[in-house]
Protein backbone atom coordinates (compact mmCIF):
# COMPACT_ATOMS: atom_id res chain seq x y z
CA UNK A 1 0.00 0.00 0.00
CA UNK A 2 1.66 3.14 -0.66
CA UNK A 3 1.11 6.31 1.17
CA UNK A 4 -1.06 7.91 -0.33
CA UNK A 5 -3.52 4.92 -0.63
CA UNK A 6 -2.78 4.66 3.39
CA UNK A 7 -3.85 7.97 4.11
CA UNK A 8 -7.30 7.52 2.15
CA UNK A 9 -8.22 4.42 4.07
CA UNK A 10 -6.93 6.05 7.13
CA UNK A 11 -9.37 8.93 6.29
CA UNK A 12 -11.76 6.60 5.67
CA UNK A 13 -11.93 5.12 8.99
CA UNK A 14 -11.47 8.22 10.80
CA UNK A 15 -8.09 7.03 12.78
CA UNK A 16 -6.69 10.73 13.08
CA UNK A 17 -4.76 10.52 16.28
CA UNK A 18 -5.02 12.78 18.92
CA UNK A 19 -1.66 13.59 21.37
CA UNK A 20 -2.06 13.00 25.32
CA UNK A 21 -0.58 14.89 27.73
CA UNK A 22 -0.32 18.45 26.89
CA UNK A 23 3.48 19.68 26.62
CA UNK A 24 6.23 20.78 25.01
CA UNK A 25 7.37 18.88 22.92
CA UNK A 26 11.65 18.03 22.83
CA UNK A 27 10.82 16.07 18.94
CA UNK A 28 8.16 14.88 17.23
CA UNK A 29 7.78 11.87 14.33
CA UNK A 30 5.25 11.92 11.61
CA UNK A 31 3.43 9.48 10.64
CA UNK A 32 0.27 9.10 8.55
CA UNK A 33 -1.96 9.62 11.64
CA UNK A 34 -0.60 13.63 12.12
CA UNK A 35 2.24 14.17 14.39
CA UNK A 36 3.42 12.18 17.62
CA UNK A 37 4.60 14.76 20.63
CA UNK A 38 7.16 13.57 22.42
CA UNK A 39 6.52 12.23 25.65
CA UNK A 40 6.48 14.90 28.68
CA UNK A 41 9.83 15.01 30.86
CA UNK A 42 9.47 13.35 34.17
CA UNK A 43 12.54 13.24 36.49
CA UNK A 44 11.10 12.25 39.72
CA UNK A 45 11.41 8.62 40.36
CA UNK A 46 12.08 5.59 38.17
CA UNK A 47 10.19 4.36 35.76
CA UNK A 48 7.82 1.64 36.64
CA UNK A 49 7.33 0.66 33.28
CA UNK A 50 10.78 0.45 30.91
CA UNK A 51 9.34 1.47 27.67
CA UNK A 52 11.46 -1.14 26.17
CA UNK A 53 8.49 -3.51 28.19
CA UNK A 54 5.21 -1.45 27.18
CA UNK A 55 2.96 -3.14 24.85
CA UNK A 56 -0.78 -3.72 23.79
CA UNK A 57 -3.12 -6.48 23.36
CA UNK A 58 -4.50 -6.27 19.98
CA UNK A 59 -8.25 -6.47 21.22
CA UNK A 60 -7.72 -3.25 22.16
CA UNK A 61 -7.71 -1.81 18.70
CA UNK A 62 -9.66 -4.71 17.23
CA UNK A 63 -11.90 -2.75 14.83
CA UNK A 64 -8.81 -1.14 13.40
CA UNK A 65 -6.90 -4.87 13.01
CA UNK A 66 -10.39 -5.75 11.22
CA UNK A 67 -10.45 -2.20 9.01
CA UNK A 68 -7.02 -1.30 8.09
CA UNK A 69 -5.24 -4.98 8.89
CA UNK A 70 -1.88 -5.50 10.46
CA UNK A 71 0.71 -3.32 8.17
CA UNK A 72 -1.24 -0.19 9.10
CA UNK A 73 -1.81 -0.64 12.77
CA UNK A 74 1.45 -2.20 12.96
CA UNK A 75 2.94 1.04 11.71
CA UNK A 76 0.61 3.23 14.10
CA UNK A 77 2.12 1.12 16.92
CA UNK A 78 5.42 1.19 16.31
CA UNK A 79 5.08 5.37 15.56
CA UNK A 80 3.23 5.88 19.43
CA UNK A 81 5.96 3.97 21.07
CA UNK A 82 4.86 0.40 21.69
CA UNK A 83 7.22 -2.16 21.96
CA UNK A 84 5.25 -5.17 22.09
CA UNK A 85 2.16 -6.76 20.73
CA UNK A 86 0.40 -9.47 22.16
CA UNK A 87 -2.34 -11.43 19.72
CA UNK A 88 -6.27 -12.23 20.24
CA UNK A 89 -6.51 -13.59 17.04
CA UNK A 90 -4.17 -13.71 13.65
CA UNK A 91 -6.97 -12.42 11.22
CA UNK A 92 -7.19 -9.02 9.92
CA UNK A 93 -11.09 -8.92 8.70
CA UNK A 94 -11.59 -7.47 5.36
CA UNK A 95 -8.47 -6.76 4.57
CA UNK A 96 -7.97 -10.70 3.93
CA UNK A 97 -5.82 -13.57 4.67
CA UNK A 98 -2.21 -13.23 6.22
CA UNK A 99 -0.01 -16.05 7.19
CA UNK A 100 1.81 -16.26 10.76
CA UNK A 101 5.24 -15.87 8.11
CA UNK A 102 3.81 -12.57 7.05
CA UNK A 103 2.58 -11.46 10.30
CA UNK A 104 6.27 -11.94 11.83
CA UNK A 105 7.51 -10.49 8.63
CA UNK A 106 5.37 -6.98 9.01
CA UNK A 107 6.57 -7.39 13.06
CA UNK A 108 10.09 -7.53 11.93
CA UNK A 109 10.12 -4.86 9.60
CA UNK A 110 8.28 -1.91 12.25
CA UNK A 111 10.58 -2.94 15.30
CA UNK A 112 7.65 -4.81 17.17
CA UNK A 113 7.58 -7.92 18.87
CA UNK A 114 4.63 -10.67 19.69
CA UNK A 115 4.66 -10.90 23.68
CA UNK A 116 1.96 -13.44 23.67
CA UNK A 117 -1.55 -14.50 22.52
CA UNK A 118 -4.58 -14.90 23.69
CA UNK A 119 -5.86 -18.65 21.86
CA UNK A 120 -8.52 -20.43 23.15
CA UNK A 121 -6.22 -23.94 24.06
CA UNK A 122 -6.65 -27.55 24.30
CA UNK A 123 -5.01 -30.43 24.23
CA UNK A 124 -5.97 -30.69 20.57
CA UNK A 125 -5.14 -27.50 19.11
CA UNK A 126 -1.73 -26.97 21.56
CA UNK A 127 0.77 -28.47 19.26
CA UNK A 128 -0.09 -25.99 16.32
CA UNK A 129 -0.48 -23.08 18.34
CA UNK A 130 3.05 -23.61 19.79
CA UNK A 131 3.91 -23.68 16.13
CA UNK A 132 2.43 -20.36 15.57
CA UNK A 133 3.97 -19.00 18.46
CA UNK A 134 7.56 -19.82 17.50
CA UNK A 135 7.06 -18.49 13.57
CA UNK A 136 5.91 -15.44 15.27
CA UNK A 137 8.50 -15.30 17.74
CA UNK A 138 6.31 -15.54 21.03
CA UNK A 139 7.80 -16.17 24.33
CA UNK A 140 4.63 -16.66 25.98
CA UNK A 141 1.06 -18.29 24.74
CA UNK A 142 -1.69 -17.70 26.61
CA UNK A 143 -5.42 -17.93 26.95
CA UNK A 144 -7.74 -14.75 27.81
CA UNK A 145 -10.98 -17.08 29.10
CA UNK A 146 -11.06 -18.87 32.07
CA UNK A 147 -9.71 -22.40 31.83
CA UNK A 148 -12.80 -24.25 33.20
CA UNK A 149 -14.77 -21.90 30.82
CA UNK A 150 -17.40 -20.29 31.17
CA UNK A 151 -17.27 -16.30 32.37
CA UNK A 152 -18.36 -15.39 35.56
CA UNK A 153 -20.41 -18.02 36.66
CA UNK A 154 -18.91 -19.79 40.17
CA UNK A 155 -18.05 -23.39 39.38
CA UNK A 156 -17.58 -26.65 41.41
CA UNK A 157 -13.53 -27.22 42.43
CA UNK A 158 -13.31 -30.61 40.23
CA UNK A 159 -14.36 -28.64 37.42
CA UNK A 160 -11.30 -26.41 38.44
CA UNK A 161 -8.51 -28.68 39.06
CA UNK A 162 -9.57 -31.02 36.17
CA UNK A 163 -8.42 -27.68 33.96
CA UNK A 164 -5.41 -27.45 35.99
CA UNK A 165 -3.98 -30.86 35.20
CA UNK A 166 -4.92 -30.32 32.01
CA UNK A 167 -2.57 -27.07 31.57
CA UNK A 168 -0.23 -28.51 33.21
CA UNK A 169 0.14 -30.99 30.64
CA UNK A 170 0.26 -27.90 27.80
CA UNK A 171 2.66 -26.27 29.88
CA UNK A 172 4.87 -29.27 29.66
CA UNK A 173 4.80 -29.33 26.18
CA UNK A 174 5.24 -25.38 25.76
CA UNK A 175 8.43 -25.62 27.99
CA UNK A 176 9.77 -28.18 25.20
CA UNK A 177 8.95 -25.62 22.74
CA UNK A 178 10.98 -22.93 24.97
CA UNK A 179 7.92 -21.18 25.71
CA UNK A 180 6.01 -19.89 28.89
CA UNK A 181 2.46 -21.24 29.06
CA UNK A 182 0.38 -18.68 30.96
CA UNK A 183 -3.48 -17.97 32.08
CA UNK A 184 -5.37 -14.65 32.07
CA UNK A 185 -7.82 -13.67 35.07
CA UNK A 186 -11.03 -12.01 34.78
CA UNK A 187 -13.06 -11.64 38.02
CA UNK A 188 -13.87 -15.10 38.02
CA UNK A 189 -10.93 -16.47 39.44
CA UNK A 190 -11.13 -14.34 42.74
CA UNK A 191 -14.88 -16.61 43.27
CA UNK A 192 -15.21 -19.25 45.31
CA UNK A 193 -16.10 -22.88 44.37
CA UNK A 194 -19.55 -23.54 44.82
CA UNK A 195 -18.92 -26.93 46.95
CA UNK A 196 -15.39 -26.09 48.70
CA UNK A 197 -15.80 -22.17 49.29
CA UNK A 198 -12.38 -22.08 48.24
CA UNK A 199 -10.99 -19.30 46.31
CA UNK A 200 -9.94 -20.32 42.85
CA UNK A 201 -6.82 -18.02 42.46
CA UNK A 202 -5.67 -20.15 45.35
CA UNK A 203 -6.81 -23.41 43.28
CA UNK A 204 -4.71 -22.44 40.55
CA UNK A 205 -1.97 -20.82 42.56
CA UNK A 206 -1.39 -24.11 43.90
CA UNK A 207 -2.24 -26.60 41.53
CA UNK A 208 -0.42 -24.94 38.07
CA UNK A 209 3.28 -26.30 38.18
CA UNK A 210 5.20 -23.19 38.42
CA UNK A 211 7.81 -24.42 36.10
CA UNK A 212 5.50 -25.16 33.80
CA UNK A 213 2.17 -22.52 33.59
CA UNK A 214 2.63 -18.74 34.79
CA UNK A 215 0.05 -16.00 35.28
CA UNK A 216 -0.92 -12.96 33.41
CA UNK A 217 -2.50 -10.47 35.81
CA UNK A 218 -5.41 -8.52 34.78
CA UNK A 219 -5.14 -5.68 37.49
CA UNK A 220 -8.35 -4.15 36.61
CA UNK A 221 -10.15 -7.39 36.62
CA UNK A 222 -8.41 -8.44 39.76
CA UNK A 223 -9.67 -5.02 41.31
CA UNK A 224 -13.33 -6.00 40.46
CA UNK A 225 -12.69 -9.25 42.11
CA UNK A 226 -11.47 -7.60 45.28
CA UNK A 227 -14.61 -5.98 45.10
CA UNK A 228 -16.90 -8.55 44.42
CA UNK A 229 -15.49 -10.91 46.76
CA UNK A 230 -13.27 -9.48 49.94
CA UNK A 231 -10.43 -10.49 51.33
CA UNK A 232 -7.75 -10.70 48.95
CA UNK A 233 -5.07 -8.54 47.99
CA UNK A 234 -4.17 -9.26 44.09
CA UNK A 235 -0.28 -7.22 44.78
CA UNK A 236 0.05 -10.00 47.21
CA UNK A 237 0.27 -12.98 45.14
CA UNK A 238 2.90 -11.24 42.59
CA UNK A 239 5.13 -10.32 45.57
CA UNK A 240 5.12 -13.67 47.03
CA UNK A 241 6.64 -15.04 43.50
CA UNK A 242 7.07 -12.19 41.26
CA UNK A 243 8.64 -14.78 38.50
CA UNK A 244 5.28 -16.58 38.30
CA UNK A 245 4.05 -13.16 36.90
CA UNK A 246 5.86 -12.48 33.62
CA UNK A 247 3.06 -10.37 32.05
CA UNK A 248 0.45 -7.95 33.47
CA UNK A 249 -2.48 -6.60 32.11
CA UNK A 250 -2.48 -2.28 32.55
CA UNK A 251 -5.81 -1.95 32.17
CA UNK A 252 -7.66 1.07 34.38
CA UNK A 253 -10.97 1.54 36.17
CA UNK A 254 -12.94 4.12 37.35
CA UNK A 255 -14.87 3.44 40.56
CA UNK A 256 -18.77 3.23 39.68
CA UNK A 257 -20.90 2.01 42.57
CA UNK A 258 -23.57 1.71 40.20
CA UNK A 259 -21.49 -0.90 38.27
CA UNK A 260 -21.53 -4.46 39.43
CA UNK A 261 -18.34 -4.60 38.99
CA UNK A 262 -17.59 -1.67 41.32
CA UNK A 263 -15.54 -0.06 38.13
CA UNK A 264 -16.08 1.03 34.53
CA UNK A 265 -13.29 0.06 31.98
CA UNK A 266 -11.54 3.45 30.85
CA UNK A 267 -8.28 4.31 29.03
CA UNK A 268 -5.04 4.24 30.78
CA UNK A 269 -4.89 7.26 33.20
CA UNK A 270 -8.38 8.30 32.85
CA UNK A 271 -9.52 6.05 35.80
CA UNK A 272 -8.16 5.39 39.42
CA UNK A 273 -7.00 2.50 39.74
CA UNK A 274 -3.73 3.28 41.80
CA UNK A 275 -1.08 1.97 39.31
CA UNK A 276 1.85 3.92 41.17
CA UNK A 277 0.99 2.19 44.49
CA UNK A 278 0.52 -1.36 42.95
CA UNK A 279 3.79 -1.34 40.69
CA UNK A 280 6.08 0.70 43.29
CA UNK A 281 6.31 -1.97 45.39
CA UNK A 282 7.50 -4.47 42.85
CA UNK A 283 11.31 -5.03 43.21
CA UNK A 284 11.91 -6.65 40.07
CA UNK A 285 10.23 -4.22 37.72
CA UNK A 286 11.64 -4.46 34.43
CA UNK A 287 11.65 -8.11 34.20
CA UNK A 288 8.11 -8.11 33.26
CA UNK A 289 6.24 -7.18 30.41
CA UNK A 290 3.25 -4.40 30.94
CA UNK A 291 0.95 -4.82 28.41
CA UNK A 292 -1.91 -2.38 28.24
CA UNK A 293 -5.45 -3.74 27.47
CA UNK A 294 -8.73 -1.81 27.11
CA UNK A 295 -11.79 -3.72 26.25
CA UNK A 296 -14.10 -0.98 25.25
CA UNK A 297 -11.42 1.60 23.21
CA UNK A 298 -13.55 0.37 19.99
CA UNK A 299 -16.67 1.12 21.53
CA UNK A 300 -16.27 3.41 23.63
CA UNK A 301 -13.69 6.15 23.20
CA UNK A 302 -13.55 9.20 24.92
CA UNK A 303 -13.38 12.27 22.28
CA UNK A 304 -11.54 13.34 20.13
CA UNK A 305 -10.62 9.89 19.21
CA UNK A 306 -11.20 5.73 18.93
CA UNK A 307 -9.64 2.95 19.94
CA UNK A 308 -6.13 4.03 18.31
CA UNK A 309 -5.95 7.34 19.56
CA UNK A 310 -7.00 5.67 23.47
CA UNK A 311 -4.36 3.79 22.84
CA UNK A 312 -1.28 6.61 22.02
CA UNK A 313 -2.88 8.54 25.23
CA UNK A 314 -2.85 5.57 27.17
CA UNK A 315 0.85 4.55 26.24
CA UNK A 316 1.88 8.10 27.33
CA UNK A 317 0.26 7.62 30.88
CA UNK A 318 1.70 4.09 31.29
CA UNK A 319 5.60 5.48 30.36
CA UNK A 320 5.18 8.39 32.34
CA UNK A 321 4.31 6.48 35.25
CA UNK A 322 7.18 7.15 37.85
CA UNK A 323 7.74 5.20 41.57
Amino acid sequence: MSRRTLLKALAASSVAVGIGAAAAPAASAASAFGTKAALPTVTAGKRLVPVNRIGIQLYTIRDKVSSLGFRAVFEELANIGYSEVEFAGYTQGQIGAITPAQIRQLLDDNGLRAVGAHVNLNAGNIDAQLEIANVLGMPHLGQGGPIAGGYGGPLPKEQWTTAIAAWNAMGAKAKAAGIKLYAHNHSQEWNFTTDTNERVYDLLWDGFDPDLVFFEMDVYWAHVGKYLYPGVEPIDYIKRDPRRFPILHLKDGKTNTANTNGYDIVEFGAGNIDYTAFLSVLRDRGQRYGVFEQDNASTVPVNPGNSLANADRSYDKIAALRG
